[in-house]
């Protein structure tokens, strides 16, 4: 068999593996996306969502799944694409609308020179990151009101909600992460995210195996935050040395304890008070308590509380003797 014959049987096997990882992969964002709208009531009946597309992976991911999960959701809601033109050099302005023109879906493309404001206000060499996104946090708000959007959807992922918590911990002195939903300061908009169960690593191969037309990030010319690049790495070591990790820190923000902290905002702690009417049950995790109820403590001395072993239902448990030292 000729070279060339292989080469095209070997091509044809790696599409057919390549669809079906696709295949896994949708089915497994589309139920990932799934649970979190349904578990933080993202999308209601009647919705009008407006997704953020910056034409990044994530974003593009998300729109592709809610637009899935739109014709199979048990309520109906709208989406509208909406992109924001900051003026970055560089930045190709035919992709996104060729490519929401294709999917046949409303879309607004907004053109707001941000990136001048950013240079002119961040000295050179400092990252620009924070500022331009809240001015592009601000337009899109903004806009979001003239076209009477109930609901913002974000492509943040579960990533980056728990690079985010780590980043807040280690430099900013809080335990705060990303919502999965989250109402303005001003209470006028909704945020949603969608993508907030979703792993990165499958997105990034879900995209790629989508060929969506991904525009780089890094136009304006800005170093990523090297705080965020710095915990991204350390949770990748994490991924690597101890599988399952990830997965058990995000599990763990969604089961805090405010009682078992020492948040003073979250918790009453200065009106804890004993209950002097409470019935005596021990802590919890005790096994084979005592029957302290029985017990001579009227001197000073060594109780041997083995001694007070709980007997079988019904049976008075002895008097613990005291031993003067």
């Amino acid at each position: 068999m000729s070279d060339v014959v292989m080469s095209e049987i070997q091509q044809d096997e790696l599409s057919k593996k390549q669809i079906t990882r696709l295949n896994k992969l949708q089915k497994r964002l589309r139920r990932e996306v799934g649970s979190a709208i349904a578990d933080y009531n993202m999308i209601e009946e009647g919705d009008r969502v407006m997704c953020c597309l910056s034409g990044g992976k994530d974003s593009y991911a998300m729109l592709d799944i809610l637009i899935n999960l739109q014709q199979r959701a048990p309520v109906s809601f709208e989406i509208v694409a909406v992109n924001l033109d900051q003026k970055q050099p560089g930045f190709p302005e035919h992709v996104l609308p060729q490519y929401l023109e294709s999917l046949g879906i409303p879309f607004h493309i907004l053109e707001k020179d941000t990136y001048s404001i950013v240079k002119d206000k961040i000295p050179e060499g400092k990252t620009t990151c924070s500022l331009c996104s809240r001015l592009r946090r601000g337009t899109l708000y903004g806009f979001a009101q003239r076209i009477g959007a109930t609901k913002i959807a974000l492509g943040h992922h579960r990533d980056d909600i728990i690079e985010t918590l780590f980043l807040n911990m280690f430099y900013g002195g809080k335990m705060k992460a990303m919502p999965p939903k989250l109402l303005s300061d001003d209470g006028a908009n909704v945020v949603i995210r969608p993508l907030a169960y979703c792993r990165e690593k499958d997105i990034e191969e879900y995209a790629a195996l989508k060929g969506f037309p991904i525009i780089p990030c890094n136009l304006c010319g800005s170093q990523e935050n090297l705080k965020r690049a710095a915990i991204k790495d350390m949770l990748k070591q994490w991924d690597r040395q101890y599988p399952g990790r990830i997965e058990t820190i995000f599990t763990a923000m969604q089961n805090t304890a405010p009682s078992q902290g020492v948040d003073r905002e979250q918790f009453d702690f200065v009106s804890l008070k004993q209950d002097p009417n409470a019935e005596f049950r021990g802590d919890v995790a005790e096994a084979n308590l005592p029957a302290f109820d029985f017990m001579d403590v009227s001197n000073s001395g060594h109780i041997d509380l083995d001694k007070a072993a709980v007997k079988p239902l019904g049976e008075r448990i002895d008097i613990v003797s005291t031993f003067m030292p």
